[in-house]
């Protein structure tokens, strides 16, 4: 039985499955799987152009990327899209003041009929895909690179911020449209009339294990910082320079670990001035338990833990550490039974 934990839903034999996080920090949750303990201290870097109307965020997952991925044993193609959607929702997520997780999750009728990542306030990141081995297969025998429209086929992308049982849940829905999922996501963009943006993900199998990124920019008005009373058409020239720039960025530099952040920022805005801001770290963030899965089963009657069982055993998988929790069905107890 899978289960996917905060929030996330998984059908299963007994029905649909929605757990809720406790408050309990990580680090003192005992009942955690031994899963990597990694921490990338620099992994989003904001920035902005001073004197200009653009701001924007570089996010270099470095190793933490090689960590996540590696959790599940899927096809190049389903990993880097796995990857572009961790380094795209930590590049929107970080350009948000809230608490609670922030996460994408795109639904379609294709090979990967489910993407899910987010990424939490203290940019804990997550991801997971779900795949349906056959259409994989076709799609592989027509192209062994297809995209992320040929994998997730149509459906819609939504990005959801969840605060808690006591805040109100935002949600923004959009069809899926667009060959690569950072067009669908300026799709998004587009449809919610948001401000202007340029965004480039990539992700690859480096030398030094998988890697992903995202260089994200976005125009703002005059106030932010910014001349307000600038020209309109001016503030649109200083724009359509600064995209034009961020296009010549290639996928080597993004995944370069030996290329600081800065550096990387320096070369492609150093005609116009760029200043980066504070750094913002990402780890590994996945935050499922033994505790909370147990108290989940004593939600259920005796006759569905019966049906759960598999010679004497339920086993609850989590889909985004791919970590197997594993109760002995004689142990597991409806809560106040006897």
């Amino acid at each position: 039985m899978g289960v996917i934990v905060d929030q996330r839903w998984q059908s299963c034999r007994c029905g649909t499955i929605l757990v809720r996080m406790t408050d309990t920090p990580a680090f003192l949750d005992a009942g955690r799987p031994d899963v990597p303990d990694i921490v990338v201290p620099r992994g989003v870097t904001p920035f902005h152009l001073p004197q200009r109307p653009v701001r924007g965020r570089l996010v270099k997952l470095g190793k933490l990327a090689d960590a996540l991925l590696l959790r599940h044993d899927t096809d190049d193609a389903v990993t880097r899209l796995r990857g572009e959607a961790l380094a795209l929702v930590a590049a929107l997520a970080t350009a948000l003041k809230y608490r609670g997780s922030f996460s994408l999750n795109a639904k379609g009728d294709g090979a990967v009929p489910m993407l899910l990542a987010d990424c939490t306030d203290t940019g804990a990141l997550r991801g997971y895909a779900r795949v349906d081995g056959e259409k994989l297969a076709a799609v592989l025998a027509e192209t062994p690179e297809p995209t992320a429209a040929a994998l997730l086929g149509q459906g819609y992308l939504a990005f959801t911020v969840d605060q808690g049982p006591d805040m109100e849940r935002y949600q923004g829905l959009v069809a899926i449209e667009g060959g690569s999922l950072g067009t669908m996501a300026l799709h998004y963009f587009d449809a919610s009339e948001q401000t202007p943006c340029f965004l480039r993900l990539a992700c690859a199998r480096t030398a030094a294990g998988w890697r992903a990124s995202a260089l994200i920019l976005e125009k703002i008005a005059g106030a932010g910082g910014v001349d307000p009373e600038m020209d309109s058409q001016i503030a649109d020239e200083h724009w359509g320079t600064a995209t034009i720039l961020a296009e010549t960025v290639t996928d080597a530099e993004l995944l370069d670990d030996d290329l600081a952040p800065e550096d990387l920022l320096y070369r492609l805005f150093h005609t116009e001035g760029v200043a980066a801001d504070f750094s913002r770290a990402l780890a590994y963030g996945c935050r499922c338990s033994r505790r909370r899965l147990a108290g989940l089963l004593e939600t259920f009657s005796d006759e569905d833990l019966d049906h759960m069982a598999i010679e004497g055993e339920i086993v609850m998988t989590c889909e985004f550490c791919n970590h197997d929790f594993r109760f002995p069905r004689q142990a597991v107890r409806r809560a106040g039974a006897a």
